[in-house]
Order: structure tokens, then sequence, then C-alpha cells
């Protein structure tokens, strides 16, 4: 097969969410220009690239509105969102006239605006522009760094996430159980227990999900329409955590699959999407039945609540 014709088959989407398995962290990276445009884009192709000198880089789509700040800028800052912000790359993935009405923030570096309580931040002089296809490598210097130490919002697949600590055991010694760690305060903190749970519950749940064909924001999607048939963009992205980009994304692979389809401004399933989503709800309950089976109805109801209380704060 020629080059030619690989170029013409390549699935851009296709390829696109392929590199969705790659999790990465979220930033928002900020400017000003000298007449006092500022501007702030959502992005997670942030990376370092030097420690001497310190550089780290970042990508913008050509057809961005925002390069031409970027480029006239002498500086940028880049945000690393926490955990708790997801509103803030919604609302700086979104288009919008101001996109810092009501987003605290103060000027860094260069005048580029700097955002209250993210993960970190970096304050980056200018120092490269590179062409990458159809995106501009902007390459920054870092002359400040501010690490706040906060948990950092993670994306994967499509939807948001958040680190969690990993459920692997170390053995003593060759041959030997591996221990368990539940030891000491260990075993009487509630964070830790339902962290480690969660991972647990994980590692087995997801690779069957996964197993149907169907990607986790997909899969997500899908089962919060099997209770509320016809959700616009706007509750969609409520309930499943996910960018509107990739939502719209999300909802395109489904209605080429036949699982979704248009209902006025909304989407709902359509016949075979009930179908699939019920295999989702097998999995589920299986999975549930699996973990749970070993307890009685009454203590899986007293941790339900115990869950909802903790949910609702």
């Amino acid at each position: 097969m020629s080059t030619e014709s690989q170029a013409l088959e390549f699935d851009a989407r296709a390829f696109r969410r392929a590199l969705g398995n790659f999790a990465t962290g979220v930033t928002v990276v900020t400017a000003r220009d000298a007449d006092g445009r500022q501007v702030g884009v959502t992005a997670n192709s942030f990376n370092s690239v030097s420690l001497d000198p310190p550089l780290i880089l970042w990508s913008i789509d050509k057809r961005s509105t925002s390069h031409e700040v970027f480029e006239a800028a002498s500086h940028f800052a880049v945000n690393v969102l926490a955990a708790d912000q997801i509103d803030v790359s919604n609302n700086f993935a979104r288009p919008r006239d101001d996109r810092f009405a009501g987003i605290a923030h103060e000027a860094g570096a260069g005048g580029a605006p700097v955002l209250e309580d993210c993960a970190a931040r970096f304050h980056c002089e200018k120092y490269q522009q590179l062409d990458g296809g159809d995106h501009w490598i902007l390459v920054g210097k870092v002359v400040a760094f501010d690490d706040l130490g906060r948990a950092p919002l993670l994306y994967h697949q499509g939807a948001y996430s958040m680190v969690l600590p990993h459920t692997r055991m170390t053995k003593r010694d060759e041959g030997q159980a591996p221990s368990s760690h539940f030891q000491g305060r260990l075993s009487h903190n509630l964070y830790y227990l339902m962290t480690q749970a969660l991972r647990a519950y994980q590692a087995s749940y997801q690779p069957r999900q996964l197993s149907t064909g169907l990607r986790t924001s997909e899969a997500r999607m899908l089962m919060v329409l099997e209770n509320d048939a016809g959700l616009g963009l706007a509750d969609l992205q409520r309930e499943v955590a996910m960018p509107a980009r990739e939502i719209e994304e999300a909802v395109a692979n489904l209605k080429r699959k036949g699982l979704v389809e248009d209902f006025g401004e909304c989407v709902r399933l359509t016949v075979k999407g009930v179908d699939d989503t019920e295999a989702l709800w097998t999995i589920a309950a299986e999975q549930q039945e699996k973990v749970f089976g070993q307890f009685s109805k009454e203590q899986v109801e007293t941790f339900k609540e115990v869950l909802k209380a903790v949910i609702r704060g």
C-alpha cells in the first residue's frame, strides 16, 4: 500500500480516540498582550522539555482565535488544574466573549493571568514557536513557578478523572503471600480504604465493560440516557463529567453505531441502544453481586446510605 493511500485511509477520529488512552493532566494556558487583550484556553498537550534551561511546551490549534494574542504576548502562564476545577476547564474550553468573567485570577510574569486554587502554575517567557501540522507548538522558558500541592485533574478516554492510589501489592519474600498493608493507622483511615476499594473494584469491572466495544465515556453516556431519555448537551455534561467537545464526539460515535439518535435538541437511545445499555447494566449488576454478595442485604443497604451521605457532604 502506498504512503498516499495510507494517508487517505487514515481515520483521524480513531487516532484521537487511541491517543485518549494516554492519561494526561488538564491545564488552562493564559496570556496578555501589550494592548491588554487576555486569553485562556484549556489544553492537555502540556509537557516538560528541559531542566537546563527550564523549558516546557504545549500546542494550540492553528484555527484558534486566541493564537494571535499568544503570538503577540511576551509571556504565557500554564495553570495546572486541581481535581475540583472541572468547571474552570469547561469554561475555558467553550467559545465565550470573556472567559475570565467570574474566574478568580491575578497578573503573573509578563502580565499573563494566573488562576487561583490550581495544583501548580508555571510563569513562562515565550521561547520558541514551532510548526506542528495543524497546531502551533509553543515552547516557554519557565521564569517562576508555584507548587500549590493540590491533587490534579486528569483526562482519560475523553472523560475527566482523578488520581487514586494504586492497589499493587508487594511481596515480603519470594514465595510468600503479598502484604495487605492494612496495618497501623492506615487500617483506620477511611479515605485510604475507600480509594483502595474503588481501585480494586475497577480492576475487574472496567475490562468487562470495555469488552463490549464501548469506551468508558460512551458506556457512561448510555447508562445515563437509560433513565433520562432526551438529555441535551448541558445535562449530559453535568451527568457524565466530560468536556463538551468530547460529549459531541461520543454522541457522534454512538450515532454511527446506531445506539443514539437526535430527539429535538436532545439525544435519546435507539432500540439497539436500549439493548446494549441493558447489557452494560447486566455487567454492572454481576460485578456488584460478585463483590457484595458475601454481605447481607442489611449490610449493603447501610453501606449505600453511608455512601449517599458522604456524597451529599
